[in-house]
Formats: C-alpha cells, sequence, structure tokens
C-alpha cells in the first residue's frame, strides 16, 4: 500500500512558552500573541482539505479551532504533549544550574531522557508511531496540531535521531511538517517548514 501523508503543526504560543518554561501535561492556554498568531495562520493545500485532528491540551484545541479553513476537529490523546513530570513549569536553564553533573548526565541520556514522574522521549516516540501507524492503515490522510516535544519524538522516529546530538534539520515551530507514514510502521519525513499562509 502507498505511503499516507499527514502534516503536524506545533500549537501557538503560550506564556510559558514566551518564559521558556517546560509545560508538558500543564494545560496552559494560548497568551494573546498566540490567539492572534494562531487565528491569522490558514493551511496550506492539501492540509487544507484533510481530516483535522489535535491533542486534548487546550492549547492545542484552541490552535485547532483558530486555524484556517475552519473544520470538525477529532481528539486524540496520543498527540498530547510529552509529560515532563515534576520539572513542569521550570526552565531548563534553571534545571540546569541546580543539578548540575546530575542534570547534564540525564540530558546525554537522548531518547532515554526520564524526567522524574513524566515520560522519555522514546515512551513518546512509541504512542506518536503507533499512532502514524493508524494513520497508515486507514489510508485518510490526517493535519494534527500537537506539540514541540511530541513533533520532535516523530523526527527522531522518521531519521533514526537518537536526541544525543544536533537536530538532524531544524524545525520552524510556526511551520507545517509534512511525514508520511507506512504499515510497516516506518515514517518519513517529506516537508518540513512549509509556510503557513498569514492574512
Amino acid at each position: 500500500m502507498t505511503a499516507v501523508p499527514f502534516a503536524i503543526l506545533r500549537h501557538a504560543v503560550t506564556a510559558w512558552n514566551e518564559e521558556a518554561r517546560l509545560q508538558g501535561m500543564t494545560d496552559t492556554p494560548l497568551s494573546p500573541a498566540g490567539e492572534a498568531a494562531a487565528a491569522s495562520w490558514c493551511l496550506p493545500a492539501p492540509a487544507d482539505r484533510w481530516k483535522r485532528m489535535c491533542s486534548p491540551l487546550r492549547r492545542a484545541r484552541r490552535t485547532a479551532e483558530l486555524v484556517r479553513p475552519a473544520a470538525a476537529v477529532a481528539v486524540d490523546s496520543r498527540l498530547r504533549e510529552m509529560s515532563f513530570g515534576i520539572w513542569e513549569g521550570r526552565t531548563v536553564a534553571e534545571l540546569r544550574a541546580e543539578g548540575g553533573e546530575t542534570f547534564a548526565a540525564a540530558e546525554r541520556l537522548g531518547l532515554d531522557f526520564h524526567p522524574p514522574g513524566g515520560e522519555s522521549p522514546r515512551m513518546t516516540m512509541l504512542r506518536m508511531g503507533g499512532w502514524a501507524a493508524e494513520i497508515a492503515g486507514s489510508g485518510e490522510p490526517v493535519v494534527a496540531i500537537s506539540h514541540k516535544a511530541a513533533i520532535r519524538a516523530l523526527l527522531a522516529l522518521a531519521t533514526g535521531w537518537d536526541m544525543t546530538g544536533r537536530q538532524p534539520m531544524k524545525l520552524d515551530w510556526r511551520c507545517l511538517h509534512f511525514f508520511a507514514a507506512h504499515r510497516n510502521g516506518k515514517v518519513t519525513i517529506e516537508r518540513p517548514n512549509v509556510a503557513m499562509a498569514a492574512t
């Protein structure tokens, strides 16, 4: 069977994004700037005609409501952000300053970096991969609104990146990223950084 395309967009910004705080499963709303940005976004073709899905977190749901063209949106919990456990609300700079070498060693684990009480990127990659495999089985293209760490996990799945070195490609978090899902569980990245048409 031919691979099924899908596209994924990070939600618009929140106050915690603006302050560089780890959000994870903390259900923060869009900031005024995020609301304005999402309202200005228009999905490019062919994603503008695809089935729409989003994370259950309100920053993703609100982005999905505002982005155009308007469409019904299905919520899928697998599109949620990676949980950062007890580190949510903190900045990475704070954690590095307080944790010293212990935190640095945890960061070097890459896919197996595991915040206390949270998820590892590998766990996030597995659930995102399961979501993509379901798309491959359905044969229906999808555009999804999700989160930064979840999209990074998809990038790792598509490229083999183990998150211990430099990201294999720079993703613009204001853009749409096109992937393809294959029935064997493989995910490939097709067109990253496709601009959202702004009005």
